[in-house]
């Protein structure tokens, strides 16, 4: 497997900073990354942007790996969030990646029984067709275990199933299935199969009680902290083992968002990835 780096990662590194975005490039293959994934280019011209990153990248040997972006079907105009949606994948084609990661929704209605099946079900023909206009670009899409309505793994996998394009498929960040209780090892096992793509993600864990300082909480009311990769708990290596045993054969994309400081947590990162891809 090869091993990049969300640049979500650089957050700290950027606010302390000040660099752009073609400096994280250069920061990411000064660690060892062999590609980097961007998040929302919110700027004026993101077409543009996106063509001055994959000329520097091509330059420098980095590979853009994917695009990740925010979108919500569960809005009062789902039409228009396609529309807007499938720009993005505009967006992903000039970065010159061929994967694009994007959200399903943020919350259910407030209406009596309206469940996340419900949900499924009315948000699977627009995620198909975003799926149909970047499948014609070359372009592959895919939704992550992200958020607290579909972060569940039988939530995401009845997802996929629902939408049911061989163009769209699954995300699978190893971390984040704490977040929803899930146990990562099964949460994976059930994911292997439709990965296009891996964040790998670890978090100190405590149960119940009061919050920590630093802590945000998980659909259980437990408590997760970002942190170095292999340094919380998190089976990081067993689920790469099980991803390898399933035929995945794409990417590993360190994704870091701890309290630490971010540029020696993400070379610990590397580091780990490189022991373990």
């Amino acid at each position: 497997m090869k091993i990049g780096v969300s640049s979500y990662s650089f957050s700290k590194y950027t606010a302390a900073t000040g660099c752009d975005r073609l400096a994280l490039c250069d920061k990411a293959k000064e660690i060892g990354f062999d590609g980097i994934e961007f998040t929302d280019l919110n700027v004026e011209d993101p077409i543009a942007l996106a063509r001055e990153l994959r000329a520097h990248c091509e330059e420098i040997g980095l590979e853009i790996t994917a695009y990740a972006i925010g979108a919500n079907f569960l809005c009062e105009d789902p039409e228009a969030e396609v529309a807007r949606v499938c720009r993005e994948v505009d967006v992903c084609e000039a970065l010159g990646a061929g994967l694009m990661r994007h959200d399903v929704c943020y919350a259910l209605p407030k209406k009596h029984l309206f469940s996340w099946r419900d949900a499924a079900d009315f948000i699977a023909p627009y995620i198909r067709r975003v799926t149909e206009y970047a499948a014609a670009k070359g372009i592959r899409t895919c939704t992550e275990n992200h958020g607290y309505i579909f972060q569940d793994p039988a939530r995401v996998e009845a997802l996929i199933l629902k939408v049911g394009h061989p163009n769209y498929g699954w995300l699978c960040d190893i971390g984040n299935f704490m977040c929803a209780d899930a146990d990562p090892v099964k949460a994976v096992t059930t994911a292997a199969p439709y990965a296009f793509h891996v964040h790998a993600k670890d978090f100190l864990y405590k149960a119940g009680g009061e919050q920590p300082d630093g802590f945000f909480p998980t659909a259980g009311k437990n408590w997760l902290r970002g942190t170095a990769l292999g340094h919380g708990v998190v089976p990081v290596d067993q689920c790469i083992r099980i991803l390898k045993g399933a035929g995945y054969e794409g990417w590993l994309s360190l994704e870091f968002e701890g309290m630490e400081d971010c540029i020696p947590a993400i070379e610990t990162g590397f580091r780990y990835l490189k022991k373990h891809a």
